[in-house]
């Protein structure tokens, strides 16, 4: 071996060559990001990229070494210049949290420790165990159930769903496939529900028509007479109802659902209760608002987000599981090479067990030491305030002629748009279409649209822990500014 190593040349590692070299670009990197964070409200919502930026992105694979700072000087100029834009106070255009330094802090120190929490007796384990468990006080979930970190809301509802689907299948779904269910499953949900709840019906073989979407009320919440009516058809014509799934904040409105009417529906009707909780399930802890999400502690199971309202960095969403040892067998699986010890590294629990990676990233750290340093009651009155400035942002909306509500705010999610009297619904689209991009582009806010009641319009999400009262009111001005200077004859089509 030393023969064969000599005849190779000098063995080599990715440490670098000199540690202090190293370490003082560290202290640059940590005061820029320091200065980036501080002055972000100075800096643009959101920006294009010019040519040569995009240019960049186009260059070949590295062949040879180059200089570390130089490296970082690359990433400064051309990836940190224009970001999304999420952790802006005035980024409202889809809902995301807006991240937090010490969050940061934390998975850079994951990055460092590098542990794979696919299980496993060590810390980093534990940890992860330790956030799902306070996930679970979070919701009022009993400390018997499971749970797991996953990469965000669309793989904990597959999660959810999974579990779901196995336990009602009357089946063994894992050994026979969904080909064998006597009759077919159907699942239930609003006519609101996320798009990634039709992803997990065609993952999970069962297909789109599995999906069952019930009409919505003025409030554009789910019509509980006409779920149970639909309930009722389908077991009259053959199938098999599985699962409905409760709302609680819709992407379109915020709408929640009645998840205590749903919990007991589901009851009466032996079915399986899921919550999407990825936009309002942490509203179960801010003082002020937790009535609007009573009952989502009787569910079966929870799709929640850290990554929003708990602001961790992307990604960190969170699947919670009444039934654990429901959770557990329908993904554990156990070969030779990941058998459990009595002692040692391998004596510890196999995280990967309650979900599908293997592979699992240290995505605890980032929530724990936010937890930790700001305590949940932040969190909470953090929620509160951003519910509080949706309806002030509702109501300076209703103040101002030009403006028009499209539904009442919820929670912090408003939609609503320019008038532009006398326009045609086709016009008015490219109206309310031009503003929200010039809002962009302008580098004000970031505003998404969509429709709501047939009719196209501005979503603002306030999902921000930096966003002021004065955000709003630049917002509602910036807004009428362009809604006058684009509808001048000629220019809205």
């Amino acid at each position: 071996m030393d023969a064969m190593l000599k005849t190779a040349g000098a063995e080599e590692t990715l440490d670098p060559v000199d540690w202090a070299e190293v370490q003082a670009l560290s202290h640059r990197v940590v005061d820029d990001a320091v200065d980036y964070l501080r002055d972000v409200r100075e800096r643009p919502v959101w920006q294009d990229m010019p040519a040569e930026v995009k240019a960049f992105f186009a260059e070949p694979l590295p062949r040879s070494p180059h200089p570390l700072a130089q490296v970082y000087d690359e990433v400064a100029r051309n990836v940190m210049a224009y970001p999304m834009g999420n952790i802006h106070p005035r980024f409202w255009s889809w809902y995301m949290g807006s991240s937090n330094f010490t969050g940061a802090l934390g998975d850079f120190l994951a990055a460092i420790q590098g542990s794979n929490l696919g299980g496993g007796n060590h810390a980093a384990a534990l940890m992860d165990s330790q956030v799902v468990d306070w996930c679970k006080q979070m919701m009022g979930f009993p400390q018997s159930a499971s749970g797991t970190l996953v990469s965000g809301g669309s793989m904990a509802n597959i999660i959810g769903l999974t579990v779901a689907r196995n336990v009602k299948a009357g089946i063994d779904v894992r050994e026979h496939g969904v080909a064998a269910i006597a009759k077919p499953l159907r699942f239930y949900g609003s006519d609101q529900l996320h798009s990634c709840h039709r992803k997990a019906m065609e993952a999970l073989g069962l297909g789109n028509q599995a999906l069952r979407r019930i009409p919505t009320d003025a409030g554009l919440r789910i019509d509980i007479d006409a779920l149970r009516a639909a309930i009722a058809e389908d077991r009259k014509a053959g199938f098999q109802p599985a699962c409905v799934i409760g709302t609680a904040g819709t992407v379109n409105t915020g709408a929640i659902d009645d998840l205590q009417a749903l919990a007991s529906l589901a009851a009466q009707e032996n079915l399986w209760f899921h919550v999407d909780g990825c936009i309002g399930a942490l509203i179960a802890i801010a003082p002020e608002n937790s009535y609007r999400v009573a009952g989502i502690e009787r569910a079966h199971s929870i799709a929640l987000d850290p990554h929003k309202w708990l602001h961790a960095p992307f990604e960190v969403g969170c699947a919670l599981i009444r039934d654990a040892s429901a959770h557990r067998s329908t993904f554990a699986v156990t070969p030779e090479y990941l058998e459990s010890t009595p002692r040692g590294l391998a004596s510890g629990q196999w995280l990967h067990d309650f979900g599908l990676q293997t592979s699992r990233g240290f995505r605890a750290l980032k929530v724990w030491m936010a937890l930790r340093e700001h305590g949940i009651e932040k969190f909470g009155r953090l929620i509160d305030q951003n519910i509080a400035q949706g309806h002030t942002l509702g109501r300076l909306i209703e103040a101002e002629p030009l403006l028009e509500l499209i539904a009442p705010p919820n929670i912090n999610i408003v939609c609503f748009r320019y008038r532009g009297d006398g326009l045609t619904g086709e016009q008015q689209k490219a109206l309310n279409t031009e503003i929200m991009l010039r809002l962009q582009e302008e580098g004000t806010a970031a505003l998404s649209d969509t429709t709501v009641h047939g009719r196209h319009c501005l979503r603002v999400a306030i999902n921000n822990h930096r966003t002021r009262r004065e955000d709003l009111d630049l917002l509602v001005r910036e807004t009428v500014r362009l809604g006058r200077e684009i509808s001048r004859p000629g220019v809205a089509g």
